[in-house]
């Protein structure tokens, strides 16, 4: 069988495909920037992986040896500013290593018929230029795809579910014609095995945005009230999606660009070239969206992708504020790590809830992530997944979990906790670090530290009573609470 070399494994799109790839008996080499954030998924013995960097050409060279078909499924759009040079760096790079390969595989966005395109959309159209300019290459164009935990998904359900009224832009009559999941990967999978293709959109209904909501909230079995006024601009719209939903503002802004537009598919060739592929309509890929999202088995999320500050790390040195609480329990390692590794999210941070929802409301005002971005599982976690607004920065199974905080705060910031066995006891070791910018970062901790005095030491005990909860120790009705 061909092997396949898939970047973006981390992603959305990536993080499901792999497992795809090797049930069709696929050989797979993922290429990945940290083999870390991989070595949590199921498949991840199963592949090999190649670390490296889109911004090194030789270690995308290296990692294209002996492979025949290449995927290229990353995007820049969560580093910050300029991600669309970024995107052509990255495009030119991973063209010139793969122009000796049988094909490379492209996923990109459908573009407008207006000459008025938004720059997200237009840096994935220069990528797919750029690589079929220099390789065999097989371009899908997708509008808004749909699944459990993908980006458009959750911006839909968040905006139905949570406002009854909603007064919204008159462009959301626009047509634009969504893609289940499940039927973009059939097609980055079935793509192998075809000639290059070139440029091939996909989608399924052609709907107005509008009833993308509207047949949510059927599916759900909600009213809603919608009312298109002509007056909201797309940076508005975007900021008032960033506000409600997990979307971040800078990914927020780009999607509703992306659709101020009619954007639809011409499948022509899709339905030539693949005939074998059942597309999904849009009202039953939300159920299926909803079906997964209920039963915990939502595989990978739009937050799973690397923030801009993917390369800064923890170092123990001076000017790193710490503090630490240690509390000793009657209980097993395996116990506190799993207390530890599953708050957040629906279960909250087991102390002042209250507290961390309005931070969380603060945070979205002023353009961060918020809480809303929750969790993938009610249990599981994997480096480099997103934790409300902090991020996976490492994790020890049955030892240690450490978090990154995303939240806007004048430094950087970290919580850290251990499970360390002592005897027949576990000693909890909870530390929030943190490493202030300037005298504003200074005074933003000392600001805080009378609450994190008193919520911070509740949330240790609580940790370590839901661990007693795990080991059968005491009732779930002796758990201390929140507020």
């Amino acid at each position: 069988m061909k092997k396949i070399l898939v970047t973006g494994a981390t992603g959305y799109i990536g993080g499901r495909l792999i497992p795809k790839l090797l049930k069709k008996g696929y050989e797979v080499r993922a290429f990945v920037r940290d083999t870390r954030r991989i070595k949590g998924k199921k498949w991840f013995d199963k592949i090999e992986v190649a670390q490296g960097d889109l911004n090194n050409l030789d270690s995308i060279k290296s990692a294209m040896e002996d492979i025949d078909v290449a995927y290229f499924l990353v995007h820049a759009m969560y580093e910050g500013e300029n991600y669309a040079e970024k995107e052509k760096r990255f495009a030119d790079n991973f063209a010139k290593a793969a122009k000796n390969t049988e094909k490379v595989i492209y996923l990109g966005g459908l573009l407008p018929d207006e000459n008025d395109v938004s720059e997200h959309l237009n840096s994935r159209a220069r990528v797919g230029e750029i690589l079929r300019r220099e390789c065999k290459t097989t371009e899908f164009r997708a509008g808004p795809i749909i699944g459990s935990g993908s980006a458009s998904f959750e911006m839909v359900r968040y905006l139905t579910e949570r406002l009854p009224v909603m007064v919204t832009p008159r462009w959301v009559k626009n047509p634009v014609q969504p893609i289940a999941v499940k039927n973009v990967l059939d097609y980055l999978v079935s793509a192998i095995e075809k000639p290059e293709l070139g440029i091939v959109d996909i989608g399924a209904d052609v709907i107005p945005f509008l009833d993308m909501m509207t047949q949510f909230a059927e599916v759900r079995g909600l009213k809603r009230f919608i009312l298109p006024v002509p007056v909201l601009s797309p940076l508005v719209s975007g900021l008032w999606v960033g506000l409600i939903t997990p979307i971040p503002n800078s990914l927020a802004i780009p999607l509703v660009k992306g659709i101020i537009n009619p954007v639809t598919a011409d499948t022509e060739k899709a339905e030539k070239y693949f005939p074998e592929i059942n597309l999904i309509s849009y009202k039953e890929s939300v159920k299926s969206a909803l079906d997964k999202i209920y039963k915990r088995a939502t595989e990978t999320r739009w937050s799973g992708s690397i923030g801009k500050n993917n390369v800064y790390r923890l170092t123990d040195k001076e000017g790193l504020i710490k503090e630490v609480r240690t509390v000793v329990a009657d209980v097993t390692p395996e116990s506190v790590f799993k207390s530890f590794t599953s708050i957040g999210g629906e279960k909250g941070w087991l102390a002042w809830n209250w507290a961390w929802k309005l931070r969380g409301l603060f945070d979205s005002l002023i353009g961060g992530p918020g809480l809303t971005r929750g969790r993938r599982h009610p249990q599981e976690v994997n480096i480099g997944e997103a934790l409300d607004f902090w991020r996976v920065e490492d994790i020890k199974k049955n030892r240690l979990l450490l978090l990154r905080a995303e939240m806007k705060v004048p430094g950087k910031a970290w919580l850290q906790f251990e499970a360390v066995k002592k005897g027949n006891q576990t000693q909890f070791v909870q530390t929030a670090m943190y490493a202030p910018k300037g005298f504003i970062g200074f005074a933003y901790w000392y600001a805080m530290y009378p609450a994190h005095l008193f919520l911070f030491s509740k949330m240790a005990r609580n940790i370590v009573k839901a661990a007693e909860v795990y080991e059968g120790n005491i009732d779930s009705t002796e758990m201390p609470s929140t507020v």
